[in-house]
């Protein structure tokens, strides 16, 4: 999605600046950065700011409990966070189209713990949520790794995925 900021915010730019420097490789570096920056926000802070920097957090974590952990508070503040929020940060910004990647990501850490049952109910829920996707290089991003985990729940397969985010290249 496409959309101009519709004014400044420091606090996701520096969720931003952490977020390259981890997929440039230096993950301790990010993790450190983004672990200071939720201190300051705290868990009753900005949900778009809590639901951005969890959502990537839990990349940056190899472990699928401390990423689960995560991505918990991630659909956690997604679900405080209001449309007219999201829009200030981009005009064309909409929460439903948050929800697939969350619930993936929940599944995919369910099934790295062997947690079948749990992993089904998210993969469920992010390819019911599908719709909300937009049609570009993002949704089918998406909706190809709801696909793949799916597969990968389905063989009980609990190795990581090697196109999931935060993976080695």
């Amino acid at each position: 999605m496409t959309t101009s900021p519709a004014g400044p915010d420091p606090t996701m730019d520096a969720i931003g600046q952490a977020v390259t420097e981890g997929r440039a490789g230096d993950s301790p570096s990010a993790r450190r950065k983004l672990l200071a920056l939720w201190a300051t926000i705290g868990v009753t802070g900005d949900p778009l700011h809590r639901c951005s920097l969890a959502h990537y957090l839990a990349d940056l974590y190899e472990d699928p409990a401390q990423a689960l952990a995560w991505n918990i508070r991630a659909l956690d503040a997604a679900d405080a966070l209001t449309e007219q929020r999201a829009q200030e940060h981009h005009a064309g910004l909409r929460i439903a189209g948050f929800y697939p990647s969350l619930h993936l990501n929940l599944a995919d850490d369910y099934r790295r713990l062997g947690s079948f049952e749990a992993a089904t109910e998210h993969i469920e829920a992010a390819e019911t949520l599908t719709p909300r996707l937009p049609q570009d290089s993002y949704g089918d991003l998406v909706r190809g790794a709801i696909r793949e985990v799916a597969g990968a729940i389905a063989a009980q397969d609990r190795t990581r995925r090697a196109s999931a985010p935060g993976s080695p290249a």
